[in-house]
């Protein structure tokens, strides 16, 4: 496992890897709601490259641009978080059709049992998959309310046996304070798990960084909008920000 990001050789420091995307990668461009075909399609080619690579990636995805069960007044915390279980089903398998119209084979894999339409997450099977050279993604989150999809992701990669796990979102990196809003924030180039939850940074949730600090897994938090950051950030380029045990 390598957690520099200044590689420079040309071949990714990662053999396996898990991608953590929102549901916002999949939605229109300025738009927060809906399948957007052109932004699937741009997610598709980007991991088409990853995976000519020979990266072995596995991916966790969230349902935010079709449910957001935490936003949801008035109805039962359980019962939204299922529906937003079920959205990240719809993103998957948009990913899915995507990937395999550009020639990536892959599997969906999901926590609630849907026979027809995904296989049940089986870790196992998954990493025989990846081996495969396969892309694998993850759906439905854990299979019960009041978790998130970072913790998801935190806990696929483990069990997985990823290398470090990379978070796609909306600005270049972990800033002090919102960068949209104070444009004086500052970047970090790299964090350690505990200053991460000492300062209540929004990288991942917190039950999330505490898996990845317990066991030395890595994060990476990238801009996911600009093109071609996913490869960029699996080869190692300084384009985000880095969270790891500091030893």
């Amino acid at each position: 496992m390598v957690e520099d990001l200044g590689g420079d050789s040309g071949a990714p420091p990662y053999t396996r890897v898990l991608l953590k995307l929102s549901g916002d990668a999949f939605a229109p461009p300025d738009v927060q709601f809906g399948i957007s075909g052109q932004s699937t399609h741009v997610l598709a080619t980007q991991l088409r490259e990853v995976h000519a690579m020979g990266v072995e990636i596995a991916v966790v995805v969230g349902g935010g641009n079709i449910w957001r069960g935490r936003s949801a007044p008035g109805m039962d915390r359980a019962h939204a978080d299922y529906m937003g279980m079920l959205a990240t089903v719809m993103n998957a398998l948009a990913l899915q059709d995507a990937l395999e119209n550009v020639g990536v084979h892959t599997r969906v894999q999901t926590a609630i049992q849907m026979a027809q339409v995904a296989e049940p997450y089986i870790p196992r099977r998954a990493m025989r998959h990846l081996e495969k050279g396969r892309a694998v993604i993850f759906a439905a989150g854990m299979g019960v309310p009041f978790f998130s999809t970072d913790t998801t992701a935190a806990q696929r990669a483990l069990e997985i046996k990823a290398e470090a796990i990379f978070k796609g979102t909306k600005v270049d990196g972990v800033y002090d304070s919102d960068p949209k809003l104070n444009p004086d924030a500052v970047r970090f180039d790299s964090l350690e798990y505990i200053e991460v939850l000492k300062r209540g940074l929004t990288v991942m949730d917190a039950t999330a960084i505490s898996l990845c600090m317990e066991n030395g897994l890595p994060i990476v938090v990238f801009d996911l909008q600009k093109e071609g950051n996913i490869k960029r950030a699996l080869l190692g380029e300084p384009i985000g920000t880095l969270v790891h045990s500091g030893a």
